[in-house]
C-alpha cells in the first residue's frame, strides 16, 4: 500500500488535512534538490480554473507549437513535447512529485523552452508544484467544485490564486496574469500579479465580438491594438470562446503576430473527451464530454438546447468520496434543460452507487422529471450507454458526461480499464440503426 495512504488511515481526517501540505512540501523540496531543480530555466505557463483548463492548455500549446516555439504540455488528457503528445493514464491532472521531476527532466532533455502546465487547486494547496518557475498564470473561471477537500469556496478560490502569487514572485518571469473578466473573482486574481490582462465577451481588455456558435466550432472577431482578428476555433460551445480568448491573450503577450495567433487557434482539431462527436452512421448525434460540475453543465446545456432538433438525452453520474453538495444541483440542471436524464456510475469508489444516483435524482425530480418516464437509474455505465443510445430517435442528441478522456473507472475494487469513446462506438455499432 502507498505509505501516504497508510498514514492517512492512522490519523483523523482534520489532522491529516492540516499536515498533508507540509508533507508534500518536504517531498518537493527534497526531490527538487536531488534532481537539481529541473524546472529552472523554463518559462512555464500555468493554467488553472474549475472548467476549461485542459482545452485552454491545448490551445495555448498548439498555438505556440505552430508559431515555432519548442514547447511542452502537461494536462489531464495528455503530455509531451511539440506534436508528440502521449495520453495521460493517471486518474489525476497533476502527477505526483517524483513523476513531475522525471517529466521535467525528460522535457528539458528534449530542448523545450516553454511548458504549458495545467495546474489544479489540489496541487497548489499541497505544494506539489514547488520549484516550478511560473512565468504566466491563466485563470479560466472559479465555480463550485472540490469542496469535499477545500471545505469552503473561499479556500478553493484562494488555492487557485496561489498560482498567480507564484508567477508574481518569479522575478525572471513575465509576472503576467491572464484573467476571465466576467468571473466574480476576477479582481482578486488581478490583485495577485503585477501585470494583469483580462478577457471576455461583455467585459475585459480583450473582447470577443460577433460570436457565432456552430456544431463545428466557434467564430468571432477580436480587436487588439487597432488590428482586427478573425478567430475560428474547432472546439464547439460558448465556453470555448473564453478558452480561446485566454490563449489569444497569451499569444499576444508573447509577441505572436496576428497570423500566428489566428492560424494557431484554428490548428487544434479537438481535444479527446471534450465535446467529442461519435459517428458510426447513426441518424442522431452522440457527444462525449468531461463536464462534471454544475457550472459546466449549465453552460453546456444552454448551448445545446437551442440547436438540438429532437430530444436532448443526458447520461452522467457523480464521483464517490467527492463533493456531495453538487449532486442534486447537477440533477436539477439536467432535469431543467434535458428531455431525458439517465443516471449512472462515475468513479463511485467505495460509496454505494445507488445512494449517489438517488441524490442526483432528487434534484432532477425537483425540476419535474419522473422516474421511469424521463428519469432513469442504470448503475452499470456500459449498460447506461447502451440504454441511452437505444432511447435515441432520428434528430436527437445524446450527451455522455463526466468521464471524457479518462482511461480508468474507479469502483470499490479499485481502478478498472475504461474507454468512454470506444464503449460508445461499440454500443452504436451494436444497437443503433444505420442511416
Amino acid at each position: 500500500m502507498n505509505p501516504r495512504k497508510i498514514v492517512k488511515n492512522l490519523i483523523p481526517d482534520n489532522l491529516y488535512g492540516a499536515v498533508e501540505p507540509y508533507g508534500h512540501l518536504v517531498e518537493s523540496v527534497l526531490l527538487n534538490t536531488i534532481n537539481g531543480f529541473p524546472g529552472r530555466g523554463l518559462n512555464v505557463i500555468g493554467v488553472t480554473g474549475t472548467n476549461g483548463k485542459t482545452s485552454t492548455s491545448y490551445l495555448i500549446h498548439r498555438m505556440l507549437h505552430e508559431a515555432g516555439f519548442k514547447v511542452g504540455l502537461m494536462t489531464t488528457v495528455g503530455y509531451g513535447v511539440g506534436a508528440d503528445i502521449k495520453p495521460q493514464i493517471h486518474h489525476m491532472t497533476n502527477v505526483s512529485v517524483p513523476e513531475l521531476m522525471e517529466r521535467l527532466k525528460w522535457m528539458k532533455g528534449q530542448g523545450i523552452e516553454w511548458l504549458v502546465l495545467e495546474t489544479t487547486s489540489h496541487a497548489l494547496a499541497q505544494n506539489r508544484v514547488f520549484g516550478v518557475p511560473y512565468s504566466v498564470a491563466v485563470m479560466t473561471n472559479v465555480t463550485h467544485e472540490h469542496l469535499d477537500y477545500h471545505r469552503t469556496f473561499e479556500r478553493y478560490r484562494d488555492a487557485k490564486r496561489k498560482l498567480f502569487k507564484l508567477a508574481n514572485k518569479n522575478k525572471a518571469g513575465m509576472q503576467l496574469g491572464i484573467i476571465n473578466a466576467e468571473d466574480p473573482s476576477a479582481a482578486l486574481f488581478a490583485s495577485d500579479v503585477a501585470h494583469p490582462l483580462t478577457y471576455g465577451v461583455t467585459a475585459g481588455d480583450i473582447r470577443a465580438t460577433n460570436v457565432v456558435l456552430a456544431p463545428s466550432g466557434v467564430d468571432y472577431d477580436v480587436q487588439i491594438n487597432d488590428v482586427a482578428y478573425h478567430i475560428h476555433c474547432n472546439l464547439p460551445g460558448s465556453f470555448n470562446v473564453y478558452n480561446s480568448l485566454a490563449a489569444i491573450c497569451v499569444g499576444q503577450q508573447l509577441g505572436l503576430s496576428q497570423q500566428q495567433i489566428e492560424q494557431g487557434i484554428a490548428a487544434l482539431p479537438g481535444v479527446e473527451g471534450r465535446m467529442t462527436r461519435i459517428t458510426e452512421g447513426q441518424d442522431f448525434d452522440v457527444i462525449v464530454d468531461f463536464a462534471h460540475t454544475p457550472d459546466s453543465f449549465e453552460k453546456l446545456f444552454k448551448d445545446l438546447k437551442p440547436v438540438v432538433k429532437g430530444k436532448l438525452i443526458a447520461m452522467f453520474g457523480s464521483a464517490g468520496r467527492r463533493d456531495e453538495t453538487k449532486r442534486a444541483v447537477q440533477g436539477e440542471l439536467a432535469g431543467r434543460y434535458c428531455d431525458e436524464v439517465i443516471l449512472t456510475e462515475e468513479d463511485d469508489r467505495d460509496v454505494d452507487g445507488l445512494e449517489i444516483l438517488n441524490q442526483i435524482a432528487a434534484g432532477a425530480e425537483r425540476a419535474g422529471k419522473i422516474r421511469d418516464r424521463d428519469l432513469f437509474l442504470v448503475l452499470d455505465r456500459t449498460e447506461a450507454i447502451n440504454f441511452a443510445i437505444k432511447r435515441a430517435a432520428p434528430g436527437d442528441t445524446v450527451i455522455l458526461l463526466g468521464k471524457g478522456h479518462e482511461k480508468t473507472i474507479e469502483r470499490a475494487n479499485g481502478e478498472n480499464p475504461w474507454d468512454e469513446i470506444a464503449t460508445t462506438r461499440a454500443a452504436l455499432q451494436t444497437t443503433a440503426q444505420p442511416l
